[in-house]
């Protein structure tokens, strides 16, 4: 596969196209991964900070299977999904990513951190209690020098940004932008809390045939049902826009 084939322009973000194993690889260069789902996408058009850090990204994998087939369908295009849950599993795999001090954990909340923590220590993958955060709850403007401190002393290779879509990614591409070197910065969103049971476990079968979403639904309907569901909107931004940025309508930026 040429190096133009492995990416498509989708909504003007350039994402990833090849196998999950060749995201990983590229990673390891350093940069900034984002994992875009639907209902986030649709705010392109709306939400100035999370477009930029889109669009500065520098790779994008297509976990949502809404937007891949949306894609293909009108492109005749077979651009494959890549779910944060297999990207994550492929990342946990490399020595690097496991090798204490050298991957730095960003959390939620100290309830999702003990989980997690849990979990991992179970894969034989101990984290230093110096390469765990827990981050605050950002607003519109982030900026956070006590976290850029923490990874300045550590340095570690890898950061894991484990927030939710919408936050993770401006809290990624602050790091990329104010930090004095170039770590993987992956923003894997709730892929850990899959398998450490911070939220619905998803079995490997179900994210396979891209059903992770109704597990979610059925798990916690009144919470993700309206979620899911307003990511209806990605249709017709898609066929209006294609490969272009979403244009942002006077009056419709969110605040």
């Amino acid at each position: 596969m040429d190096e133009h084939s492995k990416y498509r322009k989708i909504l003007g973000v350039q994402f990833y196209a090849g196998d999950v194993h060749g995201a990983v690889e590229r990673m390891r260069q350093g940069g900034l991964l984002v994992v875009p789902a639907a209902p986030a996408l649709k705010d392109l058009v709306t939400n100035a900070q999370y477009r930029e850090a889109l669009l500065n990204a520098d790779l994008a994998i297509a976990d949502s299977a809404f937007m891949v087939m949306i894609w293909n369908l009108m492109e005749g295009d077979s651009v494959p999904r890549v779910s944060g849950l297999q990207y994550l599993r492929a990342l946990l795999r490399l020595n690097e990513v496991r090798d204490p001090g050298n991957t730095f954990w960003i959390m939620a909340r100290e309830t999702s951190a003990r989980l997690n923590l849990k979990w991992l220590q179970a894969c034989g993958i101990d984290v230093p209690e110096s390469c765990v955060w827990l981050a605050p709850v950002y607003g519109p403007e982030i900026d956070d020098p006590e976290l850029l401190t923490a990874i300045w002393r550590q340095r570690p290779k890898h950061i894991v940004v484990t927030l939710g879509g919408g936050t993770q990614e401006r809290l990624g591409l602050y790091l990329k932008r104010n930090l004095n070197y170039l770590p993987a910065i992956h923003c894997i969103g709730a892929a850990i809390a899959f398998l450490s049971g911070d939220q619905v476990r998803i079995p490997a079968w179900a994210d396979r045939f891209r059903l992770g979403w109704l597990f979610r639904c059925i798990s916690a309907p009144s919470r993700y049902v309206p979620r899911y569901w307003s990511a209806r909107k990605l249709l017709p931004l898609m066929m209006r826009y294609r490969s272009e940025s979403p244009v942002v309508e006077p009056g419709k930026e969110a605040a």
